[in-house]
């Protein structure tokens, strides 16, 4: 098979990977980048756990196309940290207990990021509908939802 060399910028620092036509954004992540946070649930794009934003857009990675990245920026969980300094909802996450086995996590961390950076102060029901794509097995979503809540108000300093 064809390797493409692509060039994009994941987590703020510029990358250079080999890929195969048909290896997805996920398998380039895990297995070339070794950024092994994003994680495979279910590999057709229904559960969420592999949630990443491309270009400030929140996707599935695992059906994006690794060639897919060349030029774009990407984030992933393990970018939304500063060094020790969690972020807001990895912070809320944990004081609410809103986490179990860890699957789902990476992916409802980022999609959550990605609704308060598109709307600061959500109702419940508008985090319910935005983490609608993300199936966590483990726990209901009353904790995950307080714990959204909770950050978009520390957030917006109220």
């Amino acid at each position: 098979m064809a390797r493409h060399q692509v060039t994009a910028t994941v987590n703020g620092d510029a990358v250079e990977f080999l890929c195969e036509t048909g290896e997805t954004l996920l398998e380039v992540l895990r297995d070339e980048l070794n950024l092994t946070g994003t994680k495979e649930g279910c590999g057709t794009g229904d559960c969420g756990a592999c949630s990443v934003t491309v270009d400030g857009r929140l996707v599935c990675s695992c059906l994006v196309l690794g060639v897919e990245a060349e030029g774009r920026s990407i984030e992933t969980i393990e970018g939304m940290a500063v060094g020790a300094d969690l972020h807001v909802l990895q912070r809320k996450f944990l004081e609410h207990d809103a986490l179990q086995c860890g699957i789902c996590m990476s992916g409802i961390l980022i999609a959550s990021r990605s609704l308060l950076e598109r709307n600061p102060d959500p109702t419940e029901s508008e985090v319910r509908f935005w983490l609608a794509g993300n199936l966590c097995r483990c726990t209901g979503y009353h904790k995950i939802v307080e714990a959204v809540l909770d950050a978009a108000r520390e957030m917006r300093g109220a």
